[in-house]
């Protein structure tokens, strides 16, 4: 059994929802509750569904190279974030490859937030801080709440201090939630308008209460890390450790557009831009024809040679497709090419997708 070293302080309300608590991250999470997940996929798609993110790790940077450390660290020109926005990016290793993705919020300069998964963000910001004059530190006191869906916003406007309407994607802004402390970013991973808020551990508690229990009516619903892996499949969004890991470069997982070409001086640069151009493969969206979702690791071929490996598979019932994103060799990697899918039991077909599936404008995240 896996020891975990984190707990959330939502974790009683987890379990009574019926969650057994998984590791991920090395925290308890709710993979699933006893609700059904396509309702809590529906409860996102039509109204709003809250999920628990507090497993996503926080780290604040602070001093007066705050800016440097974090820019060194990401591909993004960091330095163009002004104070009240996020930004997402890369994060490499020195030989160039995907060692994590993450969010850095400028708090006011010389103080960052910095939110990642399960990737090694936390030893790049330390090697990145030798030398200079900042404070590095993890935080999991401060959990995060993320309420995603069409009538997430009229919902929080009532019960904030702040102007919700106002906040444009990616930016953020300290406020009062419910009476209590919070900052509000408008930010998500489920290709839906949505908020995430960050709170202290003795407020967190009573803020999914409020949610929950005044939201129910509106049809808000606790939704699971199942639906969340369902809705961002769906919007084309990469899971660290599934889609990407260190053996991969940023142009192979469809991440070059965090890596700013005319930045100088972040790690892995020389190595990371070298390596454009020779794609060993490149990251692809499938429509399978299958009534099920797949199990991930399939091979994928073309012409009966291995072209391809699936990752992340979904089966979508309000699509009603079976969906996956997928590593395929860039010369098939093109919308309407047919592949075979090589599973246990025979092989089914799929035809290459351009990504998102759903909103493929991302009207609904930008609006």
């Amino acid at each position: 059994m896996t020891e975990l070293s984190r707990t959330s302080a939502l974790a009683s309300r987890h379990r009574e929802l019926g969650s057994g608590l998984e590791d991920w991250n090395g925290m308890g999470t709710a993979w699933s509750y006893s609700t059904d997940p396509e309702k809590e996929h529906d409860a996102v798609r039509e109204c709003a569904g809250l999920f628990d993110m507090s497993p996503l790790k926080k780290v604040h940077i602070r001093g007066v190279d705050a800016l440097s450390v974090i820019d060194h660290t990401m591909t993004r020109d960091m330095s163009k974030v002004q104070a009240g926005h996020s930004a997402y990016s890369a994060v490499l290793s020195d030989a160039g490859t995907v060692s994590d993705d993450a969010i850095a919020t400028n708090i006011s300069g010389d103080e960052w937030l910095y939110c990642h998964g399960s990737g090694e963000s936390m030893a790049r910001l330390m090697a990145s801080a030798e030398g200079r004059n900042v404070d590095i530190e993890f935080d999991d006191d401060l959990h995060n709440l993320a309420l995603q869906g069409p009538k997430a916003l009229d919902f929080l406007s009532p019960f904030c201090s702040g102007d919700l309407q106002g906040l444009r994607y990616f930016e953020h802004q300290a406020m009062q939630l419910f009476g209590h402390e919070v900052r509000i970013s408008r930010t998500g991973y489920s290709g839906e308008r949505g908020y995430e808020i960050f709170a202290r551990s003795d407020v967190v508690g009573d803020i999914w209460d409020q949610i929950v229990g005044q939201g129910s009516e509106m049809g808000i619903m606790p939704a699971s890390f199942t639906a969340l892996d369902k809705v961002r499949i769906e919007a084309g969004l990469l899971f660290y450790g599934y889609d990407m890991t260190e053996e991969h470069t940023p142009w192979e997982v469809g991440l070059g557009f965090t890596v700013n070409p005319n930045k100088q001086n972040f790690r892995g640069q020389q190595q990371a831009m070298s390596s454009k151009g020779n794609e060993r493969f490149t990251q692809a969206g499938l429509d399978v024809d299958f009534k099920d979702a797949l199990v991930g690791g399939e091979v994928l071929l073309h012409d009966g040679n291995e072209v391809g490996v699936v990752n992340s598979p979904a089966w979508s019932h309000r699509l009603q497709k079976s969906l996956a994103l997928a590593h395929v060799h860039p010369e098939v990697n093109v919308a309407g090419n047919q592949l075979e899918v090589k599973q246990e039991g025979g092989v089914v077909s799929a035809t290459v997708s351009h990504l998102p599936f759903y909103d493929p404008t991302k009207s609904l995240t930008h609006a």
